[in-house]
C-alpha cells in the first residue's frame, strides 16, 4: 500500500514538473455583463412602475385561466406554502428554455409575488432585507442611530421582473402591497397549510 501511495506521489510530481513551463491558455471572459444588466434595469424601471397592482386586482387577474401566477422562490419554500394555483420556477432555474416550458407564449399574462409581499410568516415568507452599514464607518450625528437607518430591501420580485422582461415576457404584473398572511381574501396551499400550520 505504501509503495502505491509513493508511486502516485512521484507520478503527480513528475506531471506537475512537465507542465511547469507549458504556457496556459487563459479562459475566455465570463458570460456576465454588469453593463447589460444596468441597461436592462434602466429600460424596465418605468415599465415596472406601471405594473404594480393591489391585492384585489392581483386576485381578480389570477382568476383568468390563461394567467400564470409565478412563484420564483425555492422549490422547498414553494412546496411548503404558496398562493393557491401558483406555479413554481425557482429564480436560479430561469433560462430561456425553462421559462418557455412553463410559459410557452411570451404574451401570457404573468403575475408575480415574493416573500416581501407577505407579513406575518417569517418562516416561509421571511422578509428579504439587509441592515445598512457604513463602509468605511463614518461619524454619524447623535440624532442618527445606525440601528434606525432604513434597511435595504432585497425582494425577489425585482430581479424576477427584470429577468422575465429580459427573456421577452412583457405582460408581467407584480403584487405591489404588503399583505397580512391572515387576510381572508388570500388562499394558500402547500405541505404546512394542509397540516394546519
Amino acid at each position: 500500500m505504501k509503495s502505491l501511495v509513493l508511486s502516485l506521489l512521484l507520478a503527480s510530481s513528475a506531471l506537475a514538473q512537465s507542465n511547469k513551463g507549458a504556457p496556459v491558455k487563459p479562459y475566455p471572459r465570463s458570460m456576465v455583463s454588469f453593463a447589460d444588466f444596468k441597461e436592462l434595469v434602466a429600460e424596465v424601471e418605468g415599465f415596472r412602475a406601471k405594473r404594480l397592482v393591489d391585492l384585489d386586482t392581483f386576485l381578480e387577474m389570477s382568476r383568468d385561466a390563461k394567467t400564470v401566477v409565478l412563484d420564483a422562490r425555492s422549490a422547498f419554500r414553494f412546496d411548503r406554502k404558496h398562493l393557491a394555483g401558483a406555479r413554481n420556477l425557482s429564480f436560479s432555474d430561469f433560462t430561456a428554455e425553462n421559462l418557455r416550458q412553463l410559459v410557452p407564449d411570451p404574451n401570457t399574462r404573468i403575475l408575480i409575488y415574493c416573500n416581501n409581499n407577505f407579513d406575518g410568516d417569517q418562516v416561509d415568507f421571511a422578509t428579504k432585507m439587509a441592515p445598512r452599514f457604513d463602509d468605511p464607518p463614518r461619524a454619524l450625528p447623535e440624532s442618527q442611530i445606525l440601528g434606525n437607518r432604513k434597511p435595504l430591501m432585497l425582494a425577489l420580485n425585482v430581479p424576477t421582473f427584470i429577468n422575465l422582461y429580459g427573456y421577452g415576457y412583457r405582460n408581467v404584473y407584480e403584487l405591489g402591497e404588503l399583505v397580512n398572511i391572515n387576510d381572508k381574501r388570500v388562499t394558500f396551499e402547500g405541505s404546512v397549510v394542509s397540516k394546519g400550520r
